[in-house]
């Protein structure tokens, strides 16, 4: 396994994140019990989950699943970087969601409840709250950190701007702020190359891509499927609409010997701003198989030919539109 800093911070963690959404909605416990102990094995030492995963309105079925395999024992909270989220719905009351002060406290509780552990690694606002300004955001954060309960702050789906104006905030108030930015990020979709990126280098945050193989499509769509993910209306839409820019990728990908899904992360990974991908795998079986990824070398031709085949915004702004 390879490691790398958490942005600007002293924290190591490795350059592939386990993404646990699938865990109770697609994926039982047992089977997900089986993959976090081989994620420990190859080394990926960062776990991403959020208080809204597992489809049950208010249950945070998934952190609950990470809650009794941490209560295991056998030094795997203590092994393990933990990130969770919190924004979404997690009741019918007015005050159950987005990032007051009071959300964000009772929020914290009940994820440490149901994680069983006393402190969240990292803790991440799952979007952009407008309504609520950066001085609640920190002074409530402020105090978890005080209290030990969070240890570093990150954002997820933020545009560049909102990135800057959060650290801002956090500098005035003599506090670290933001240490990460988790964005969808893949080679279909890269509007991140504007202006999140520049800004998360400017600030020192480290980038987590989410949906790398953009929900499957990278994963090499073209044989067909007949039951899950791929054989979804979404995906044969996705499909048909994509179906040139797919057939020259995969194409490329039997060129160089390597399989779609692997060859996406490694695009990823080449770029030196990424800390690292989450993967979310199904089974044990497909979380080994990502480890490919990171073997892979990609010269100059081959990202020449990503670029033609998924062409970006034209690089960072403003010169991608201007002069």
């Amino acid at each position: 396994m390879q490691y790398k800093h958490l942005g600007r911070t002293g924290l190591i963690v490795s350059r592939l994140c386990l993404g646990t959404m699938n865990f109770g909605e697609r994926t039982s416990e047992s089977d997900s019990f089986a993959i976090m102990d081989r994620a420990l094995e190859l080394g990926i030492n960062f776990f991403d989950t959020a208080n809204i995963y597992g489809a049950k309105l208010g249950q945070g079925v998934t952190e609950q699943i990470l809650g009794r395999w941490f209560a295991q024992g056998g030094g795997r909270r203590e092994q393990v970087v933990l990130a969770t989220k919190v924004y979404g719905r997690m009741g019918t009351h007015p005050n159950e969601e987005h990032l007051s002060a009071f959300h964000i406290r009772r929020a914290v509780e009940d994820s440490l409840r149901r994680l069983q552990t006393d402190h969240i690694d990292l803790y991440q606002f799952h979007h952009i709250d407008r309504r609520t300004p950066w001085e609640e955001i920190w002074q409530a954060v402020e105090v978890l950190v005080q209290q030990g309960k969070v240890l570093y702050a990150g954002s997820s789906n933020f545009a560049g701007w909102q990135i800057a104006a959060a650290q801002c905030a956090a500098q005035a108030r003599h506090f670290m702020g933001l240490v990460s930015e988790q964005s969808l990020y893949n080679l279909r979709t890269r509007q991140i190359e504007l202006e999140v990126i520049p800004a998360c280098r400017e600030y020192g945050l480290g980038i987590i891509p989410w949906s790398p193989l953009a929900g499957g499509l990278l994963g090499g769509v073209l044989g067909g499927a007949q039951e899950g993910r791929r054989a979804s209306k979404w995906m044969q839409e996705n499909v048909e609409k994509h179906c040139a820019q797919l057939n020259a990728y995969e194409s490329l990908c039997r060129e160089l010997g390597e399989e779609p899904n692997h060859l996406a992360l490694a695009w990823i990974l080449h770029n030196p701003d990424i800390t690292g991908p989450i993967i979310g795998p199904r089974t044990s079986e497909q979380l080994v198989a990502c480890q490919r990824a990171l073997e892979i070398t990609l010269d100059a031709p081959a990202l020449q030919r990503l670029d033609e085949i998924w062409p970006g915004p034209g690089g960072e702004a403003p010169e991608a539109y201007a002069w």
